[in-house]
């Protein structure tokens, strides 16, 4: 009688496959370093100008790398409709409002309210996508997000803005949480695969900076352009390298396992945005800093670790 069968392993989590690792590490440290470069782009320009500058550098980007590849632009009346949708939900509501957000509460603060990205990818991802979230993920959720609420203590101490400053910071960052939500849901459909990636984005950052530029036009009047090294740079930084690679690297994670556990990274963006505070900006490390950033590492690694992040 032949010997019964060895049972297999279990599957390796593709979270934790460098092929999405890498990239996602990539992703995370550019996005850390993102909002001191925005706090920059505040003092002269207006703040819808400045988005309008930054997806013109990403979506032109975009467009000579979508030609490089040979990909097409061709798309049917569904494409077109889910290249404005992300551009309004992505590239104007969720910009338009971050950068808005630091007009009134600082840069950490804000990097600390988008870590709850994770909530609404995950009460839209069950909504829309019919995905249920395994216990081990949801575990390293609510150790995540202890980390965040200490972080939030912290930086809310620290705060030199008045409260009601706080009140519409803290509101314009949760609509740039719920545009950016959105996206992310979009990018996780069958109706996202069937377009090529970099043309679709491409259009879709042309798109959001031409509706941005109308907007800025509308309430900041005519274009107004910083001509400083540190601005300018910071323009290129934004838009090529935290925008069109950036996102091409992001949406793709998101194909592969899910918009909940892609969100992570913005678990992590806060420390890391943290540490180039530290590096350039003076930052110092507490005990109650400390504990949250140690936290979210931890309930980053567990979620992370998920097998099923959809079941």
């Amino acid at each position: 009688m032949p010997p019964a069968p060895t049972p297999a392993a279990p599957a390796r989590p593709q979270s934790t496959r460098l092929a999405i690792l890498i990239p996602f590490g990539i992703v995370t440290l550019l996005w850390g370093a993102t909002w001191i470069v925005i706090a920059d782009q505040l003092a002269v320009v207006p703040a819808s100008w400045s988005v309008t500058y930054r997806f013109v550098a990403a979506g032109l980007t975009m467009l000579v790398w979508a030609l490089i590849r040979g990909e097409r632009f061709d798309f049917d009346a569904r494409g077109w409709g889910f290249a404005i949708a992300l551009a309004i939900s992505q590239f104007c509501i969720n910009y338009n409002f971050v950068y808005r957000a630091e007009e009134h509460i600082t840069s950490g603060l804000v990097a600390v309210l988008f870590a709850l990205l994770i909530v609404p990818n995950a009460i839209l991802g069950r909504a829309f996508l019919g995905q249920r979230l395994g216990r081990q993920l949801l575990a390293g959720s609510g150790i995540a997000i202890a980390g965040v609420a200490l972080l939030f203590v912290h930086e809310a101490r620290i705060d030199p803005s008045g409260f009601n400053e706080a009140l519409i910071g803290i509101g314009c960052t949760m609509v740039a949480l719920l545009g950016a939500s959105i996206a992310n849901i979009l990018q996780a459909t069958q109706t996202a695969r069937a377009y090529p990636m970099v043309a679709m984005l491409a259009v879709a950052m042309l798109i959001g900076a031409a509706i941005d530029g109308a907007l800025a036009w509308t309430t900041a009047g005519p274009p107004v352009v910083e001509l400083r090294i540190g601005y300018i740079a910071g323009i290129l930084y934004l838009g090529v390298l935290a925008t069109a690679f950036a996102f091409k690297l992001y949406f793709g994670i998101i194909r592969v396992i899910g918009p909940v556990k892609a969100a992570y990274s913005s678990v992590l963006i806060p420390v890391i945005a943290m540490l180039f505070s530290t590096a350039f900006e003076g930052y110092r490390w507490t005990p109650l800093a400390l504990g949250g950033g140690l936290l979210t590492l931890i309930g980053l690694v567990v979620a992370l670790r998920a097998r099923r992040p959809a079941r």
